[in-house]
């Protein structure tokens, strides 16, 4: 098994623990805690969708198009708040919200399952300059996934300190 497909796993792993918990969470939490970066929960689940569909996009565009990729960086300059304020996920069902969380993140790992390895060398030019390979951005999903729900957790337990 390569590295990418224990990064699924662990992955889907989480996505099925998570599923219950983000559901429990009371609404006044949901809405009105917020981490470092002033984001709420549904904030923060909103930017995961996001983070989701970007890379999605990233990774086709890298394996069929000339290296280094230039496409847009939406995490950088602040755009990514950008992103959160547009589609306004603050007023977003949850429900709703939660499931496009899970099936976003579902088919970027059906994407990742079919990426062309002749294509991992493959770079994008990201929005501070520096080239990533397509190996690394795969690889390094995982950590920006658990670093987001990291922050929801502490969210969800800032009352029981």
């Amino acid at each position: 098994m390569d590295d990418f497909e224990i990064n699924n796993r662990i992955l889907l792993e989480l996505i099925d623990e998570w599923i219950p918990v983000l559901f429990s969470i009371p609404e006044e939490v949901v809405l009105n805690r917020r981490n470092n970066q002033n984001r709420t929960i549904k904030q923060i689940v909103g930017h995961l969708v996001d983070s989701a569909s970007n890379n999605t996009h990233r990774i086709i565009h890298m394996q069929y198009q000339s290296s280094p990729l230039i496409f847009p960086d939406y995490a950088t300059h602040g755009n990514n708040d950008r992103w959160i304020a547009i589609q306004n996920y603050q007023a977003e069902n949850w429900s709703d919200l939660i499931y496009h969380w899970k099936y976003s993140h579902l088919h970027l790992i059906h994407v990742i399952r079919n990426v062309n390895r002749k294509g991992l060398d493959n770079e994008w030019i990201s929005g501070t300059g520096e080239k990533i390979a397509l190996r690394i951005m795969i690889s390094d999903y995982l950590r920006h996934f658990k670093l987001h729900m990291g922050e929801i957790s502490a969210l969800i337990n800032s009352d029981k300190n």
